[in-house]
């Protein structure tokens, strides 16, 4: 550490080189940096001995039981120990480094005064800390906006219904040919009111309970083929009366033999509504006089299911996005959250979910759950 060559290489680093003589105790070794009687009660010289911290840095007095350690072991590689700052006799805030490193027998401690692009480092990182605790501000101003819009999604529901009961009483009123059209519309208006509002509050839900732990129970795990007929029976009629015929097709020569184990990983009432929202989905995007299919099969360890319509199909530039929170897909302007639901709840049951053109027109919406295993 004495020879010319080393002392010159430290001093045009403008690093102050300690040589440890005893713990607390270092010696000065080179030329000594100017910046050090910017900090520095007293005068130091090449050759004087420094005592830490009592005298100067006492930020280290921590980094130094590491240190130690560090030379006790005589490790070849070197301990740095963090940034840390000082103020100068001019008040200002400076960054400095220390690094521990043996050489030879030596044991050396080196300081460092940081350069300004160091600093200017450290607020970036100072920015980008504050940009995070904005970001989560933000995250947390939408959750109390979200619970509003739940909330006020609630109040519209409780409305809906009473002017359901009014349109249900209408009926036996003795209403002209006109009036009896008119009462149909304002009633198939209600029942897809209903439908978003089913839609809304389910993706809610989810969000929240997707957050929470899901055990699988294989003793009530539900039959999607029973499931799927209890959702057919419910929405018949709206089908019908829009002239559309909504039929189960078990795919694979499987009869409709109860003895065939349908059975899912999931939530009976949630795969329920994920198999109404993929059916009225389809009802939405499905002309007159056309079908819609529900198609289940046997896929190993998995149940695959299908819901076929003879629609538009979905643009090729809103495929990425189906199922992605309030996209919207073949018609503009409507708010999606249905299949938002379906694929949480699928995803969260182990299963997947997708999207694919039917090669004959039409879009088929699928998913694949697991089979519960003991």
């Amino acid at each position: 550490m004495s020879n010319s060559l080393t002392a010159d290489l430290f001093a045009v680093l403008d690093i102050l080189v300690l040589e440890r003589i005893e713990p607390g105790s270092f010696r000065i070794i080179g030329t000594v940096p100017n910046w050090i009687s910017l900090f520095c009660r007293s005068h130091l010289e090449s050759g004087m001995v420094l005592l830490i911290p009592e005298q100067e840095f006492p930020f280290l007095e921590n980094f130094l039981i590491d240190a130690e350690e560090f030379w006790r072991e005589g490790n070849a590689t070197k301990l740095d120990s963090g940034a840390w700052a000082e103020y100068d006799r001019r008040g200002r805030e400076q960054y400095f480094e220390a690094s521990a490193i043996c050489v030879g027998d030596k044991k050396v401690l080196l300081v460092e005064l940081q350069d300004g692009d160091y600093q200017e480092k450290l607020l970036i990182i100072q920015k980008a800390r504050e940009n995070q605790l904005t970001y989560e501000q933000l995250v947390k101003e939408n959750q109390k906006k979200e619970i509003l819009i739940h909330c006020i999604i609630h109040d519209i529901a409780g409305q809906l219904s009473g002017i359901n009961c009014c349109l249900a009483l209408l009926e036996f009123e003795n209403l002209t040919t006109k009036g009896k059209e008119r009462l149909e519309i304002g009633r198939r208006q209600s029942v897809k009111q209903e439908m978003l509002i089913r839609e809304v509050l389910d993706a809610f839900s989810a969000d929240v309970q997707s957050l929470e732990s899901f055990n699988v129970d294989i003793e009530n795990a539900p039959n999607i083929l029973s499931v799927a007929q209890e959702v057919i029976q419910f929405l018949t009629p709206t089908y019908a009366l829009n002239r559309i015929r909504l039929l189960l097709n078990i795919q694979g020569g499987a009869d409709v033999n109860m003895t065939v184990d349908w059975r899912v990983v999931g939530d009976k009432s949630r795969l329920e509504r994920v198999i109404s929202n993929l059916a009225e989905n389809a009802f939405r995007h499905s002309p007159r006089e056309s079908t819609v299919v529900i198609n289940l099969r046997q896929d190993g360890d998995f149940i695959f299911a299908a819901v076929d319509d003879e629609g538009s199909g979905v643009r090729p530039n809103a495929v990425a996005n189906l199922f992605q929170k309030f996209s919207q897909g073949s018609k503009p302007g409507r708010i999606g959250l249905g299949l938002y639901f379906c694929r949480i709840t699928i995803e969260r049951w182990g299963g997947e979910i997708a999207y694919s053109p039917r090669p004959e027109g039409g879009s088929r919406f699928w998913f694949r759950l697991p089979k519960p295993r003991r």
